[in-house]
């Protein structure tokens, strides 16, 4: 056998085996760094689960109970916390749908929760920086175990009055404190309109109440058939005006409540005419002409039929008591720009300038005495304000004391109505041209 063949026939098996104990090796090696690795992991989930408190147990052939068991710890705690965040979320948003601002603050003043609305008096300034100062006077006093509560009124603009409670809460070791602020504008606000309707009705019906009264008193006494009849005829206008009293309140009331669901086709030219035969009978015994002529045909609204009449029927009547004898009312309608412009004007006395803002109040008059000549109820300018309000329009007045006022009602178009171009006003029964 030859060398050649010979060593290599002797080296080749050790070349294998020296390739295979380096492979072994590197395995052994391979094996022992991981279990190096994992033993140095284990203790580094053991020093954590000791931090949580959680027993891994006895260790294992292969390790990996431990782990698994606080890989579950952890996920649970996880949940727990994905659970506390979506609760705490969930309370968040309750929190700021409330009106009212909310805030918990702690014995150092600092917030530790609050809601959206509360972001107005945190850091605030002007009128609501008056409100955060009371918040913290009063939440010293809770942080001292005493519920407290204070209104303030912020004389704006806008005017606005808010209350503020404070309420001690427990949160531990340290003391906290709930603050609620809500803001009671428009309640005081409706409680002082109820305040004067009921006021208001009280007086407009106990003075002809009275009246009667009297009137009957002294038509018991009386002899003579003249004077009686005269006395009759007074507690007859007396009851006239209790009555009308009664039907425009019943009329607001109806307005006020009344949902307009489905809106009618209502022609303008037909409101005009049954609002005007409606007071025409008491403006012919007031020598006042009501002219008419200036009405637009084809004009349509979408809305009531009843309310609209009423509407125009109390501007109508309005202008015509606020006359003198022998002037005129002019009653015109026309459209522009997809609605329809309704005009009252007259003549008469006029409307100062300080009342312009007040003459659509319940009971509002301008002119007392001639209220009480004339019988009005002082509610006819309310019902065309919440009739108009019914029907997604307007009403605007301009007026010059001792020349006359111009009502102008803005009512939508009905969709499927085509309104023609308006034409110029008769020249003989112009509007005031001072307005």
């Amino acid at each position: 056998m030859s060398p050649g063949p010979l060593g290599a026939v002797a080296v080749g098996p050790v070349v294998v085996l020296v390739g295979a104990a380096a492979v072994l090796g590197a395995l052994v090696g391979g094996l022992v760094v991981r279990e190096r690795a994992r033993g140095r992991h284990r203790v580094r989930l053991e020093q954590v689960a000791a931090r949580l408190g959680v027993a891994t147990g006895a260790p294992s052939a292969n390790g990996d109970d431990e782990l698994a068991a606080l890989e579950r710890h952890v996920r649970a705690i996880r949940a727990e916390a994905d659970a506390a965040a979506d609760a705490r979320s969930l309370l968040q948003q309750a929190l700021d749908t409330l009106p009212q601002a909310i805030l918990i603050m702690d014995s150092s003043g600092l917030v530790l929760e609050r809601n959206a609305a509360s972001e107005a008096f945190v850091a605030a300034r002007h009128a609501d920086a008056l409100v955060e100062a009371a918040v913290g006077e009063l939440v010293d006093s809770a942080l001292r175990g005493e519920p407290s509560s204070r209104t303030v009124e912020l004389f704006g603009p806008p005017r606005r009055v808010v209350v503020i409670t404070t309420t001690p809460v427990a949160t531990g070791s340290e003391p906290a404190a709930v603050a609620v602020v809500d803001d009671i504008t428009e309640r005081r606000r409706l409680e002082a309109v109820r305040t004067d309707f009921v006021a208001n009705i009280s007086h407009e019906l106990k003075t002809p109440v009275g009246a009667i009264g009297l009137l009957a008193e002294t038509m018991q006494a009386e002899d003579d058939p003249a004077v009686t009849a005269r006395l009759a005829e007074r507690v007859q206008a007396e009851a006239v005006r209790v009555g009308r009293t009664i039907e425009d309140l019943l009329e607001l009331s109806r307005i006020e409540l009344g949902q307009l669901s489905e809106l009618e086709p209502v022609a303008v030219a037909d409101v005009v005419t049954e609002a005007v035969a409606r007071i025409r009978p008491a403006a012919e015994q007031a020598g006042i002409t009501i002219d008419a002529d200036a009405v637009d045909e084809g004009l349509v609204v979408a809305g009531e039929h009843r309310q609209l009449i009423s509407a125009l029927s109390n501007l109508i009547d309005n202008a015509v008591k606020y006359s003198d004898a022998g002037g005129s009312v002019e009653v015109g309608a026309s459209g522009h720009h997809g609605e329809v412009v309704l005009t009252v004007a007259d003549h008469g006395i006029g409307i100062p300038a300080r009342d312009l803002e007040r003459v659509f109040e319940r009971f509002y008059r301008v002119d007392q005495a001639r209220s009480r000549q004339t019988g009005g109820t002082g509610l006819g300018l309310a019902i065309v304000r919440h009739v108009v309000a019914n029907h997604h329009g307007s009403v605007e007045v301009e007026s010059r004391l001792g020349e006359g006022s111009l009502f102008t009602l803005r009512l939508p178009v009905a969709r499927s109505t085509v309104v023609a171009p308006p034409e110029p006003h008769d020249a003989t029964h112009p509007l005031p041209e001072r307005l």
